[in-house]
């Protein structure tokens, strides 16, 4: 194949104006666009054998969900065909400006009550059909200054290890934690396993010297507050 013969890169400027999502974007704003042509905005170019488009289609699918984009690295990026460290730098830049407006947004929320934690989350994960262990990083005012689900599936102690959920913490700087999960059933009652992952926290949170204020079980409609309990 001569050099002439060889396929060119589609970038996003290739497509005609009326389906580039940049122009798309300034015309109707971010909001319009779907993930892939907001990922394919990060990318700028495809590879010699996909559009930029198909490359953003790919990797979204090769994620599996969206927010997996919040937790991958760089290097695990790198790992999806096509993906260089120039793409996979600025997919976790745009990430992460993302996740640092969100963080600013999310600090706005203070914590004065088991209540305001169950109002906060009972959208979030209420109705989820897996359990999902999530947590709550504040600062000394109780704002929140970082939100993240930590574990996804049955809980029991071996899942919910305390270096997951406190590197978090110190990574934001947090004074204390919330943690909290769903049970599927709509039944917030606490089994003995949610009881002992909950002391194992508080007894990791104090050597710390990151309080495990509280630990609330979401159910349908309704939660339960293991320190109103008495088990913290």
């Amino acid at each position: 194949m001569s050099v002439k013969e060889q396929p060119q890169r589609m970038m996003v400027r290739d497509y005609p104006s009326e389906e580039r999502p940049r122009e798309r974007m300034i015309k109707e704003g971010a909001s319009r666009l779907n993930n892939q042509e907001l990922l394919a905005i990060l990318l700028r170019t495809g590879t010699k054998n996909e559009s930029v488009f198909a490359l953003a289609s790919r990797i979204l699918n090769d994620l599996g969900n969206i927010r997996r984009l919040n937790e991958i690295s760089v290097q695990e990026l790198m790992s999806i065909k096509g993906i260089g460290e120039a793409k996979a730098v600025q997919i976790q830049a745009g990430v992460e400006l993302g996740r640092r407006v969100a963080q600013r947004q999310a600090a706005l929320k203070t914590i004065r009550s088991p209540h305001d934690v169950a109002d906060y989350l009972i959208e979030k994960i209420a109705l989820e059909q897996q359990e999902i262990f999530y947590c709550l990083y504040l600062n000394t005012k109780n704002e929140v200054v970082y939100e993240k689900p930590v574990f996804v599936g049955s809980l029991n102690a071996s899942i919910v290890h305390p270096r997951e959920v406190y590197k978090e913490a110190v990574k934001w700087s947090a004074c204390s934690i919330i943690v909290a999960h769903n049970h599927p059933s709509g039944d917030p009652t606490p089994s003995q396993e949610d009881i002992r992952v909950t002391q194992r926290l508080v007894e990791s949170g104090n050597i710390l010297g990151i309080e495990c204020l509280d630990h609330l079980i979401i159910g349908d409609g309704q939660y339960l507050s293991l320190k109103e309990k008495g088990y913290i």
